[in-house]
């Protein structure tokens, strides 16, 4: 007979516990940006790949196997769309120049068990130094800025977080646009973002590509994206999100873009294969699809961004960081429409790219030169807030009693 086991406490916080018989999961349910989810330190969890794929799910309440159309996810921490099913496991390592948090993000979607270990997410990526600082994995001065490190082994970006604290220790809030009110503060900047996913600027080798009949631009920077002229489908780019998703036709459409597109992108699943055209047709994740126009708020160019199942609330900010570029890259779609930027020179320059959203303005800057008749980037930044929503146990209710005796394991190995 199974004999649930007694987890031993090997540091404040973060011991999972057994409670009236059901395994509790110490987590920190935290927004980032305009997506919220749950970050996990990492050493907590067992190495068994399957395992982990069942904690997960019952975390974020989504079938254990196969689908189940219409699940609302009552029963776990996730919500709906994309943007609200993100599971950041992380930890703390040293390195040279400091400590460092390495993370690894694990899309979830609302109605199926198939996760997605493919992209980062810079929106929860802003939560991750908070984290790092409330758990005390990592120290930071009482006053004034300070930077922090964070490696993503899902794509292999280097991100540097910068935050900052006031003379009373309190950190130096801002808004940002979709969040109503201040909150901390984080400045993301991505080191050496181009070509993460597919190790090259314009993974179809072309700056501009025909794709079911609509000219895009396939650009690979922090994140994979087919970029689409919207007036090719009879839109602007100002259109509401609610009202493309309700366009089947559109919808439709949009879907043969960018599944064609992403098969002419070669890119790959986890495993280092050519993902298919059924991996396609079923990612949460890859390629991002973006539809843009011109602007006509202030701002240098329109969008309505999808990733790419479902329409976007706002955007990504790594999808903005590789629309920013595109709008930099002569011949692109995006930089045919774009108007009121500074071009690139040919030493590196910061320029400023303001992307117009359903949600506001998203700022980034673009670390560029002109080179030849395309461009290179060397770094690309933008601006979020976080805050922690909750920190606490879990109870994993359902949970195999294989999944127990493997955090059990884990809980011992970290103490002896």
């Amino acid at each position: 007979m199974f004999k649930p086991p007694i987890f031993p406490v090997f540091r404040d916080g973060f011991s999972p516990r057994m409670h009236a018989g059901v395994m509790e999961l110490p987590v920190h349910y935290m927004r980032g940006g305009t997506s919220t989810g749950v970050v996990i330190w990492e050493p907590l969890l067992p190495r068994d790949e399957r395992l982990r794929a069942e904690i997960l799910c019952h975390l974020m309440g989504v079938p254990l196997a196969g689908n189940q159309q219409g699940n609302r996810q009552i029963t776990g921490l996730g919500r709906g769309p994309a943007t609200s099913n993100k599971v950041f496991l992380a930890r703390v390592e040293d390195t040279p120049l400091g400590r460092q948090i390495v993370s690894t993000l694990a899309q979830l979607a609302s109605d199926h068990s198939d996760i997605d270990w493919s992209v980062n997410c810079g929106n929860m990526s802003s939560a991750l130094p908070l984290w790092a600082i409330d758990t005390g994995l990592i120290e930071v001065p009482a006053t004034g800025s300070f930077d922090i490190e964070i490696k993503n082994t899902n794509t292999g970006v280097l991100t540097v977080a910068r935050m900052s604290r006031d003379a009373w220790g309190g950190f130096l809030n801002a808004e940002i646009p979709g969040v109503a009110g201040a909150f901390p503060r984080v400045d993301l900047f991505l080191q050496s973002p181009v070509g993460n996913k597919t190790g090259t600027l314009l993974p179809t080798g072309s700056v501009l590509d025909t794709v079911a009949g609509h000219n895009v631009s396939c650009v690979d920077v922090a994140v994979p994206m087919v970029i689409a002229d919207a007036a090719s489908f009879g839109k602007t780019g100002h259109e509401a999100i609610s009202e493309l998703e309700a366009d089947a036709v559109f919808m439709a459409k949009l879907r043969q873009v960018w599944i064609e597109a992403g098969l002419k992108m070669r890119l790959c699943r986890r495993d280092g294969e050519l993902m298919s055209l059924a991996d396609l047709e079923r990612s949460e994740t890859i390629p991002k699809v973006c539809i843009v126009g011109a602007p006509r708020h202030g701002g240098h160019i329109a969008v309505r961004y999808f990733t790419p199942q479902t329409g976007h609330a706002s955007m990504a900010v790594s999808g903005g960081c590789c629309l920013a570029a595109a709008c930099l890259l002569p011949g692109s779609t995006a930089h045919a429409v774009a108007v009121g930027l500074k071009s690139a020179s040919a030493t590196y320059s910061d320029v400023g790219v303001n992307i117009e959203n359903p949600a506001g303005k998203l700022d980034t800057t673009v670390s560029v030169r002109a080179h030849a008749d395309s461009i290179d980037i060397r770094a690309a930044a933008y601006r979020r807030n976080t805050q922690i929503l909750m920190r606490g146990h879990v109870p994993i209710y359902r949970a195999s009693a294989q999944l127990i005796e493997a955090m059990d394991t884990s809980a011992k190995s970290m103490i002896d």
